[in-house]
């Protein structure tokens, strides 16, 4: 008996690594909390109603709204390390000018009233 309780133990996850999970501020650097749950919303009501026209027609149209608005973000962001990398490039490198891109970044990556800033001064 005593035997097969050690053997049980082999398909059983190592208490000494911490579960792998996303952290929240991670998750919210793509899309805010309210474009998740919007998304999800059309997702369970589709599968809820064994995914009628009309539900997906509503998912398809919230996805290519958030495929719209990400693309935005991606754009900004490939804009910022453009701007960042010919500034950090620059023999006589200004730290001024760095940070203030520094700071543009960070309003990218920022969310106020769950909503993302999408300007950039750069």
């Amino acid at each position: 008996l005593a035997l097969l309780t050690v053997g049980s133990n082999a398909f059983m996850t190592c208490p000494a690594l911490p579960a792998r999970t996303q952290s929240q501020t991670a998750r919210n650097l793509i899309m805010t909390e309210a474009e998740i749950t919007a998304i999800l919303d059309k997702a369970h009501g589709c599968v809820e109603s064994e995914c009628a026209v009309d539900d997906v027609s509503d998912l398809i149209s919230e996805l290519k709204v958030q495929q719209e608005v990400l693309n935005v973000r991606l754009g900004t962001i490939m804009n910022v390390v453009a701007h960042l990398q010919q500034a950090n490039k620059k023999e006589k490198r200004k730290t001024d000018d760095v940070r203030a891109i520094v700071n543009d970044m960070l309003r990218v990556f920022t969310t106020q009233d769950d909503k993302f800033a999408m300007g950039f001064s750069g």
